[in-house]
This record gives structure tokens, C-alpha cells and sequence, in this order.
């Protein structure tokens, strides 16, 4: 395999299960801790396996027409006998005929296919080669061509605004304003494809996808980190690379970018390109009475797009550089990055973008024998659960309501009948579900209290019949909220008319209400941006009131199998703050699709360990057959006496360590539990994280060390930091944390370092490196069980024991919370050894993590090399051990 450097064996064994997997059409389950290169080992690895491929795949073909080519020369008459086939005998003399000629035709077909797939390709590469050679020289004309284009579209914009005239009547003027928020007709049956506006040069389109690696990540700096290192590897100069992000990523227009929520970006996006498809026909009819403020978005112009999509494709780039460019040539990155995705072999995308199929589907990725590698998916099944969930608010299904009446009444003259009639059966819906609430529609969801608070589950046909709606057919309403973009235009139409000073004028009573509501919601749901002037923070708070988009998500989400979902009814104080939830109890039917399309699936991460979760809920509920799956783990790459994991049975006073719901709160186990620390502090140099398993154990923890004068103890030897509960602080609170123990390290005084407490499935439990210094002992008190209270848990473990085999005698639901646990315990305690050199050393605080079945759960690298001590004082003499190394080391 080419690689940046020699490979350690352990990445060529990684490698070389990988390649197997790919050639093979497995699905892999694939663990390499954090530390071990395990991104470089995916691309070598799959890129290889890729460039042989293509490389076997053109030689067939070149045979194949070599073939073709002589059989030419050598026929001379037309014979319906195939070359190398013998005569058909027996008296049924058509049939065999016939099948030979089909043979033929097909064989024909092929060779036809295969010469314009050669052509296609040579003309692209060539394509390619081109802007290569000479950049510069494209860069300059294409500014050029921008910079005319800007000239004459200004030049258009005066002559229309001087022939529009001033004595055009005020009233005309708002219908032509109006006219866009009228729904178009409606016709259900015929599906009329969405024509791209991409007629001018169709065939450069329809390009064959060809064969390729979907990679897909969690966050948007985990796919920056992986293109670069793509970038690194021996692939980064011939590697034809795509990065798909969302519009919030990838929008360059400012006047879009400006709206900040996704859902008003992809809405104002979409309203943009119509704008352009309808451009011609308006001309066409209406000559220049049309209204001039149809926003056409500048950057969307197929010529600057094909241009975008080829340097795409000729040079690895990142999101960043992806954006930088589009701003450069004033090309669309969001839609000239989808136009690459046919010709490209590595396409860089999030999950949600792969694991929801209305998303894959607009971004035109196709699976059907590509090969994905979802990377980081410890968490995939909670993330397809999450995708594929919705919950709405009373208050957004009582503000949708009014705001649907209010548009029907005021354009119900001009609405076919089509659109009045889903119109009615969507308000229908929203009285429906207001009233499971119990509440009424046309009251203030704010001031309607709850009778009966609490939280019911209902399977979805229940629901349905319960909310009497089961005589309306979802998929229909669903399908014509897609296709007549009726969210959009409500959204239009309360943007002109929302504020409350300027409800339509409908009936008195109505006006009222809308009006009042729509204040009540701003005030509910807050501006998403910071730092706008006074003026416009109401106006913005608006804006993100778009609650029809919000349902249309729950609509589709009731269109789920029964088995394999519920619905929550959450009733808490008011109607406005009680919701409706779909839970997707079964995430396997969402991922089925993928692996059966696929060629191969790979599932990797870093800490994959309890795999059985993977096998059982996803692939096997997908119906995987069991032989095609294959898992590879593999160690760390770190000599065995750099990493020290201990599970600690008792404390310093002999305290049995057992943290359950009931003991975790006695003022003895938090003393014990201080102790140790305090004994760790002494120690250990440098940093030391120590999770609990949740924010108001650690508080009260917290307060407990306080007023026992633990932590003045403590903070003599390290300073005390906690994770902060919001996500944006979280980055200062590290920032001090590394600058103190630098400090302590360089001034070697008293102080030797810092403690940062942590809780278990924060910030700094999933996605911050505690490599050398900053984390030379992590410690994990108890055992994070996920809290069994919660109904939607208790749902998943009944679905759980009535629909899985039980291994063992062990049920379903038990093996759940365990796997969830510890999973969670992984994820956070390998946060410690990130490279080849790095030590730490690993405390679990309780003594059930020396089960057998808990222990097993632990990843292989650690459980090789973990210790179990029963008393305090050996694990102690352990931990000095290390330190003395340390310092003989240094």
C-alpha cells in the first residue's frame, strides 16, 4: 500500500482487512483506537483498493471492445449465429433463434455503453488536464466574463426600473408583490420533475457515476481534518476529491447567509433558482408589468458552476478552500460541488447528508454499488435515531394554524381547488393535534393550561385513530407539502405580514389573535444571532418563527412503519409548552437501504467496543446476512507499560466503591471518592480529568468537597476547573486548563498541575484530545447508566425484548443499557493516549467494572493491560510506580 511514511504494522494489518472487506462487498466493522492513523490507514487503504479496481475494470473493457473489433473484421455477411456459440439444434428452432438475436442486441448495447463511458471519460480528463496546464489563463477570463455579466444585469435592472414608471397604481403594485405567495396549481398525479435550469448543456450532465467512496464523518472540522490528511497522502495529487456540505456551509451569497437559520437558508435558496426557471416564461407573458424584485441569486449561473465543478475536481479541497473559490469566480460551491459528485472517486460528506434519504436523494448521490465508510459511528444508531425523530411544539401547531387560516382567507379567490382542499386537510391536522394536547386551536397556547400533565406513548396507528386523522392519507399531504412548496410561501406571506402591528385584515377576532400570537412566539422562541441592532431583533425573531416546516418534518416522520415507531405526548404546564414526539424505536429500516445498495459498507471508529449493538439493532434488524459481516479490531500502538488501567474496588478507608442511584448521594462516598483524588493529585504530574456521570452529581459533588475543605486540599497540589454546561465556554475553560499546567510544568513549584471535572457524554468527553500533559490520568467515577426513568428508554427496552433473540438467557433491554454505559466509559477514557509516545493512566472507580460481562465490554487495548485491585494502597504503589518511571525517564 502507498503510504506517507512505513506504515506500523498494525496499520498495514488495517489495511490489508480493508481491502479484503472492500473486494469482497463485506460490511466491516472496523476499531483502530485514536493514536494509531486510523484516517490515513482508511484512505490508503479504500484509494488502493479503488485505483485497482478502476484499473482491472478498464482492461475487461479494453478486451471486451478488442473483442468487438475483430469480430467486425471478420464478419463479412450479416449471421444471426453467435461467435463461439454453437448452432441452436432441436425442433423449438424460434425461441433459440430469438434468444441468440436478444444475446446479440444486448452484447451490442454494451459495447455501445462501454465506447461512449470511454469517450465521456477521455473527454472529462482531457477537460481536466486543461485547466491543469493552464490555470491562470482560465482564472482571467472567467473574471472577465463576471465582471460583463454584472454590467449588463445592472444595465437591465435601470432600463426596467425607468419604464416601470411612477404612476403605476399602488394597489397593482402590491399584487404583482403578492404574487409569488400564491400556491401554483396543483396536480398530484403528474410528477413533473423539477426542471435544474441546466438545459443549456444536458449532456455534460448526464455523466455515469462512477465508481466511489462515500465518506461520511459527524462534524464538519472532523471532514477538514480527514481532506487533509487526504492531502498528505500519496492519493492528494490524482485523487478527483468532492466535499459536500449544507447551504449554511457553503453559501457565498451574503444577502442569503445573512438569514442564519438553515431551514430560511435552504427556503430562500430554493425560492431564488424558482425565480430563474420562471424568469423566461414571465418575460414571455407579462413583458415589463412583471415586478423587478424577483431575486435572481447571482451566484447561480451553470457556466461559472461547470467551471467550479472542474477545479473541483482537479485539486483536493476543503470546505474553506471550497468556498474561497466560489467567492473568487462567483460560482455556487453548494451546487457546483453537487455537479462534481458523478465524476468524482472520494466524495466527503456529514451523516446526515448519507443517512437520510429525502437529503441523499436532493443531493443526487446514488449508492447502488458505491462502496460508504462511515467513520466515527460509536454513535451511529443514536445518530439515525435522531435524524429520523421530530417534535413539535403546541405553541409552533396553534401558530401554523393561524397562520394558515389567515393566508387561505385572504387568497382563497385566487386558489384552485386542489389547494384549498389540502389547505383544510392541513388545518385539519393541526386542530387534531392541538387537541391531543388538549388544547384548543383557536385559544392562546399560552394561556391554555394542561389538565392531565404527564407523558403518554402511543404506537403511531393509535395515535392516528385517536387524533382522529386516520381517514387522511399522510403521504399525500406530505407529498404535496414537498412539491407545492406551501411552507415557503406561508413563510413569505408572514414575513410581509407578521409583525403584529400588521395582521391581515380578517375577521376582528382572528386579526387578534394572530396578531397576539405571533408576538407571544417571538418573545418564545428568541433570535437565533447575536449582536443585531434593537431595530431589526424583531423582525429576525419573526423570521425564525417558520413552524409549518417544523410539522412537515412530524408529518412525514407518522408516515413510519407502526412497529417501528411512537409518538410521545409530552403535556407539561400549557398547551403552547406541551409537544408531540415521533421516536424511531428501529433505525435499521433507514439504514437497510445503504447496505443493500452498496457494495461494500465500512463502520469504523476508535472505540467500537460493545460491537454487538451494531450487529444486533442495525445489521441484522436490516437484514444482513451475518456471513457478510466481518470486524476488525486492532491494538494500540503504544508499548504496554505506557498505559496503566486500574479498576479500583475500595478506597483509602476501605469504603467499598459501588456508586448506584441509591449510594452514589452518601456523604461517606463522596469523602472516599475526594480522597482519592487527593492521593492521585499528589502523584500524578501534569493534568487530570475525572468524569462523572452526570452535571448535578458532579455540582453536587462539588459542594460537598467545598464545604468539607476537600477542595482547598486539593487545590493546593492542582488548580480545580469544571466543565462548563454551555457548549461555547467550554473552549475557554481548556484554553486555561492547558495555559496552567504549561505554567506548572516550566516553574516546577508545589502546584504540579490541573483537575478538570468532567461529565460523561459532554464536550470534553467526545471530541477533545487529552494528549501528553494535558491528561496523564483520566478517572471515571461509577457507572454512567443512562437514566432507566426516561419513557423514551423504557419504549426502546420493551421494543427491544419483544423483537430481538435473547443471547444467552440476558435480555435485550439489559444488554442495552450496559452497551450504552459502557460505551459511553470508552469514549471518554481513550481521550488519553493520542500518539505513539503519549502515558496515562486509567482509574475506574467501582467495583461491578470487574464483571465479567462489563469487563469484556471494555476495548480490547485496555482490557489486555487492565489491573484489578481490591484495596487501595496496592493500586497506589502501581500509580508511584509510573511516576517514577516518569521521572527517570525525564
Amino acid at each position: 500500500f502507498p503510504f506517507p511514511y512505513t506504515p506500523y504494522l498494525i496499520q498495514e494489518r488495517f489495511m490489508a482487512a480493508l481491502y479484503s472487506a472492500l473486494e469482497a462487498g463485506r460490511v466491516g466493522i472496523f476499531e483502530s483506537p485514536t493514536g494509531t492513523g486510523k484516517s490515513l490507514s482508511l484512505i490508503c487503504g479504500a484509494l488502493s483498493w479503488l485505483r485497482d479496481f478502476e484499473e482491472k475494470r478498464q482492461r475487461e473493457e479494453a478486451q471486451l471492445l478488442a473483442l468487438e473489433d475483430r469480430g467486425q473484421e471478420g464478419k463479412k455477411e450479416p449471421t444471426s449465429d453467435e461467435p463461439g456459440r454453437p448452432d441452436s439444434e432441436g425442433g423449438a428452432g424460434e425461441p433459440d433463434w430469438v434468444t441468440a438475436f436478444v444475446q446479440k442486441k444486448e452484447e451490442r448495447d454494451m459495447v455501445e455503453r462501454l465506447k461512449e463511458e470511454q469517450m465521456r471519460r477521455k473527454k472529462r480528463d482531457d477537460r481536466l488536464e486543461k485547466i491543469r496546464q493552464n490555470v491562470q489563463l482560465k482564472y482571467a477570463a472567467k473574471r472577465k466574463r463576471s465582471e460583463e455579466e454584472e454590467t449588463k444585469r445592472l444595465l437591465q435592472l435601470s432600463k426596467e426600473v425607468l419604464s416601470e414608471g411612477i404612476g403605476v397604481d399602488v394597489l397593482e403594485q402590491l399584487d404583482h408583490n403578492e404574487e409569488e405567495l400564491i400556491l401554483a396549481e396543483y396536480e398530484s398525479d403528474e410528477e413533473k420533475k423539477v426542471v435544474s435550469g441546466l438545459e443549456e448543456d444536458g449532456d455534460d450532465l448526464e455523466e455515469e457515476h462512477v465508481t466511489k467512496i462515500y465518506y461520511c464523518s459527524r462534524t464538519h472540522s472532523q471532514l477538514s481534518q480527514f481532506v487533509h490528511e487526504v492531502q498528505k497522502s500519496p492519493f492528494g495529487k490524482d485523487t478527483r476529491l468532492v466535499s459536500l456540505g449544507s447551504r449554511q456551509n457553503l453559501c457565498v451569497n451574503e444577502e442569503v447567509r445573512r438569514l442564519g437559520a438553515l431551514q430560511l437558508i435552504n427556503d430562500r435558496c430554493m425560492e431564488m433558482q424558482k425565480n430563474k426557471h420562471e424568469k423566461k416564461s414571465d418575460e414571455e407573458m407579462e413583458g415589463k408589468k412583471r415586478r423587478v424584485s424577483r431575486t435572481v441569486c447571482p451566484f447561480y449561473s451553470y457556466e461559472q458552476m461547470q467551471f467550479l465543478r472542474d477545479e473541483v475536481l482537479v485539486e483536493v479541497k476543503d470546505i474553506e478552500q471550497l468556498v474561497a473559490l466560489g467567492r473568487e469566480t462567483k460560482a455556487c460551491p453548494y451546487y457546483g460541488s453537487r455537479y462534481a459528485i458523478p465524476a468524482a472517486q472520494l466524495v466527503v460528506l456529514p451523516y446526515q447528508m448519507l443517512l437520510h434519504e429525502p437529503t441523499r436523494r436532493a443531493a443526487g448521490i446514488k449508492l447502488k454499488d458505491q462502496i460508504v465508510i462511515i467513520d466515527e459511528a460509536h454513535n451511529l444508531i443514536d445518530t439515525i435515531t435522531c435524524i429520523h425523530s421530530a417534535e413539535v411544539s403546541g405553541s409552533q401547531l396553534c401558530c401554523a394554524h393561524s397562520q394558515l387560516l389567515q393566508y387561505m382567507e385572504r387568497y382563497r379567490k385566487r386558489l384552485k381547488a386542489k389547494n384549498l382542499m389540502y389547505i383544510k386537510q392541513i388545518l385539519y391536522l393541526l386542530e387534531r393535534f392541538v387537541a391531543m394536547l388538549g388544547g384548543n386551536v383557536n385559544q392562546n397556547p399560552s394561556c391554555q393550561a394542561v389538565s392531565q400533565t404527564g407523558t403518554v406513548l402511543k404506537s403511531i396507528n393509535d395515535f392516528l385513530f385517536q387524533s382522529q386523522i386516520d381517514n387522511i392519507n399522510l403521504f399525500k399531504v406530505q407529498h404535496y407539502c414537498e412539491k407545492s412548496l406551501i411552507s415557503r410561501k406561508l413563510f413569505g406571506f408572514v414575513e410581509r405580514y407578521g409583525g403584529p402591528a400588521t395582521a391581515v385584515k380578517t375577521n376582528k377576532e382572528n386579526q387578534k389573535l394572530a396578531g397576539l400570537q405571533n408576538f407571544l412566539l417571538t418573545l418564545q422562541q428568541g433570535s437565533d444571532k447575536e449582536g443585531d441592532p434593537p431595530m431589526e431583533a424583531d423582525n429576525d425573531q419573526l423570521r425564525t418563527a417558520s413552524p409549518l416546516m417544523q410539522i412537515e418534518g412530524f408529518l412525514s416522520a407518522l408516515t413510519n412503519a407502526n412497529q417501528d415507531g411512537r409518538v410521545i405526548l409530552n403535556r407539561q404546564g400549557t398547551v403552547g409548552q406541551s409537544s408531540l414526539k415521533f421516536l424511531l424505536l428501529n433505525p435499521a429500516v433507514h439504514f437497510a437501504k445503504v447496505v443493500e445498495e452498496c457494495r461494500a459498507v465500512i463502520i469504523a471508529g476508535g472505540t467500537m467496543q460493545p460491537v454487538a449493538d451494531f450487529r444486533e439493532q442495525l445489521l441484522s434488524c436490516a437484514g444482513v446476512d451475518p456471513e457478510r459481516v466481518v470486524e476488525f479490531s486492532c491494538g494500540h500502538v503504544i508499548p504496554p507499560e505506557n498505559i496503566l488501567p486500574i479498576i479500583l474496588c475500595s478506597g483509602p478507608s476501605n469504603q467499598q466503591l459501588e456508586f448506584t442511584y441509591q449510594t452514589r448521594d452518601l456523604p461517606q462516598m463522596m469523602d472516599e471518592t475526594g480522597r482519592i483524588l487527593c492521593n492521585l493529585c499528589n502523584v500524578v504530574p501534569g493534568g487530570v480529568v475525572c468524569f462523572f456521570p452526570s452535571y448535578e452529581y458532579e455540582k453536587q459533588v462539588y459542594a460537598h468537597w467545598e464545604k468539607t475543605g476537600l477542595l482547598t486540599r486539593l487545590a493546593t497540589k492542582k488548580k480545580v476547573f469544571q466543565e462548563p454546561k454551555k457548549a461555547n465556554q467550554v473552549e475557554q475553560v481548556l484554553v486555561e486548563y492547558a495555559k496552567c499546567i504549561k505554567r506548572c510544568s516550566q516553574a516546577g513549584g508545589q502546584m504540579t498541575g490541573a483537575l478538570l471535572l468532567s461529565v460523561v457524554g459532554g464536550k470534553v468527553s467526545e471530541g477533545i484530545n487529552f494528549s501528553d500533559d494535558l491528561g496523564r490520568c483520566v478517572i471515571m467515577v461509577g457507572m454512567p447508566y443512562p437514566n432507566i426513568k426516561s419513557p423514551e428508554l423504557q419504549e426502546k427496552m420493551t421494543w427491544l425484548d419483544k423483537t430481538m433473540p435473547r443471547p444467552a438467557g440476558q435480555a435485550p433491554s439489559r444488554v442495552l443499557i450496559e452497551n450504552l454505559c459502557m460505551k459511553a466509559v470508552n469514549q471518554s477514557i481513550g481521550r488519553a493516549i493520542r500518539h505513539q509516545k503519549d502515558f496515562a493512566s486509567i482509574l475506574l472507580l467501582d467495583h461491578r467494572y470487574a464483571r465479567p460481562a462489563i469487563f469484556n465490554k471494555l476495548p480490547q487495548w485496555i482490557r489486555e493491560r487492565t489491573q484489578v485491585k481490591p484495596a487501595f494502597g496496592a493500586a497506589f504503589a502501581e500509580l508511584r510506580k509510573v511516576r517514577t518511571c516518569i521521572l527517570c525517564t525525564a
